[in-house]
């Protein structure tokens, strides 16, 4: 049992939780997750971590409620527990296993859509902790689903808001605030872009024209975080990987969206999982390859 330390609603249908969980504080670095149950017998669901504090010996997860397993979550106030907080799991940020003097020769952009501003925050925060100022793009849909404002100010170099209706910040899309930095003369050797599927292939398609390196995270498109569903697996290059075991984060260039995006919706239904349990055969899992995943 994981006991809750704080709970807050940032936002319509995103909260937050700082749990006790002393032996994934200390082992944990930005780019991965864990896996939470809020009871027993509820979903497993893998979550990227938002931050962390290895003396506190606590991890900060940020859900936004997208069925009935996150909004179960939402009845967890301060001082219920989690049943089940698993983790550290996936692979860390690159720069964090990277020569420290390689990486403070670089020059970052981060660009977050909605709820990927929270697995954003810990690598601003790393490299901040680190003497290195990034550049931060954060866009909502409205003023009121920003997320996390306070918190990035403090540890981006350069914060800039967007919000797709013009509520706040600038107005329109995140690929606009990129366009217009380069337009102001920024430079930037590497991009990381974390939110919605379709945001991060979007930004893939600018970086690209730009030839600027971009790492995205494919959490959105975990289900068991373990290998063993099948639900993660995409083409990235001519190789095909798994979000969670593979990943999360991967060279955002060779991603294939279109197909991720696809097999996100088809996994959906019973059918479209047997359909592709069925097609790819035993490529089909990245973990054990017992999926159970069509029941």
């Amino acid at each position: 049992m994981y006991k809750i330390i704080k709970s807050a609603k940032l936002a319509e249908n995103i909260y937050e939780w700082v749990v006790e969980a002393p032996r994934v504080a200390s082992n944990c670095e930005p780019g991965q997750f864990v896996i939470v149950r809020a009871f027993e017998d509820s979903e497993r669901i893998p979550l990227t971590i938002c931050d962390y504090d290895r003396e506190k010996g606590t991890v900060t997860i940020v859900v936004q409620v997208i069925g009935e397993g996150t909004y179960l979550m939402t009845s967890l106030k301060e001082g219920d527990y989690f049943h089940d907080f698993v983790g550290p799991l996936g692979r860390p940020s690159d720069f964090v296993g990277e020569d420290i003097e390689t990486v403070k020769g670089r020059k970052y952009l981060f660009v977050a859509g909605g709820l990927g501003t929270a697995p954003v925050y810990p690598q601003v925060k790393w490299l901040h902790e680190h003497g290195i100022d990034a550049d931060v793009i954060v866009g909502a849909k409205t003023k009121d689903l920003l997320i996390m404002e306070e918190e990035m100010k403090a540890v981006a170099g350069n914060l800039y808001i967007t919000t797709d209706d013009g509520s706040y910040g600038r107005s329109g899309m995140v690929t606009k605030v990129v366009e217009d930095l380069y337009a102001e003369g920024k430079k930037y050797d590497i991009c990381v872009t974390i939110g919605p599927m379709i945001m991060m292939k979007f930004v893939c398609l600018l970086t690209k024209k730009l030839e600027l390196p971009t790492i995205v995270s494919m959490n959105p498109i975990m289900v068991d975080g373990t290998g063993m569903c099948g639900a993660c697996r995409l083409k990235v290059g001519d190789e095909i990987k798994f979000a969670c075991v593979d990943g999360p984060e991967f060279d955002g260039h060779l991603v294939d969206f279109d197909g991720a995006m696809k097999r996100q919706l088809m996994y959906k239904t019973k059918e479209g999982r047997a359909y592709l349990a069925a097609k790819e055969g035993a490529t089909h899992h990245g973990g054990c390859g017992h999926c159970g995943g069509e029941e």
